[in-house]
């Protein structure tokens, strides 16, 4: 069981947007595309080796599940809300697709049927506007992360852009992550990052490591 089957009129209105997105452009041509997904790596690294059960939140048409598989990662489940987006990281990976478990939910209502090592959110966090969106992302967080495993959370930083993919985001400093996740959550590391889109225009990236106590 990977969901609750807890269908909300803005859930339903989310998936259709981002199947549209993922349907109607290639992995090359989105804002968030990188060419390695290099802090990404560095820091599921530092989180854990191959051993781990790492999850990939808003996996998209899948940066991160090819190096890692290619890496030695064994065990790497890749989220996501848009059949489409799974379909097509699953033609990128060719053989190596096999290597991944590739799951079509909503994070916020995802109960996986054994907790992860690591979570890694790379540009999902900031699209969740409201409070209840936020409070039921940090249940989704604590429920499928083991005490003791790691998060690592990135956003738009403070100076980033205030829209992606024609959505508005809520930016984030570290210590506005450390107060969202709560006194459950050890903020380990933090970093800025400016991202280049493919056509050269820079967003500002936060990202967080945290440990779950």
């Amino acid at each position: 069981m990977w969901g609750r089957g807890n269908q909300q009129v803005e859930q339903m209105e989310s998936k259709t947007h981002w199947e549209l997105v993922h349907g109607e452009n290639y992995a090359t041509d989105v804002s968030w595309y990188q060419e390695s997904p290099a802090v990404s790596l560095r820091l599921v690294e530092r989180a854990g080796g191959p051993e781990v059960r790492v999850l990939d939140v808003g996996c998209g048409q899948s940066g991160l599940a090819g190096p890692l598989v290619q890496r030695g990662y064994r065990h790497v489940t890749a989220l996501d809300i848009s059949r489409e987006a799974i379909e097509r990281a699953r033609q990128r990976l060719g053989l190596d697709a096999d290597k991944v478990e590739w799951v079509e939910a909503d994070v916020l209502d995802l109960e996986a049927p054994e907790p992860f090592d690591l979570w890694h959110d790379r540009a999902v966090l900031h699209f969740f506007l409201g409070g209840p969106e936020r409070r039921r992302y940090v249940e989704s967080l604590r429920r499928n992360l083991v005490p003791g495993g790691r998060a690592i959370i990135a956003t738009f930083a403070p100076d980033g852009p205030q829209t992606c993919s024609g959505l508005p985001v809520r930016r984030h400093g570290a210590d506005d992550l450390s107060d969202l996740l709560g006194p459950d959550f050890d903020l380990i590391d933090a970093e800025h990052e400016v991202h280049r889109t493919p056509w050269g225009k820079p967003q500002a990236f936060q990202w967080t490591l945290f440990q779950r106590r």
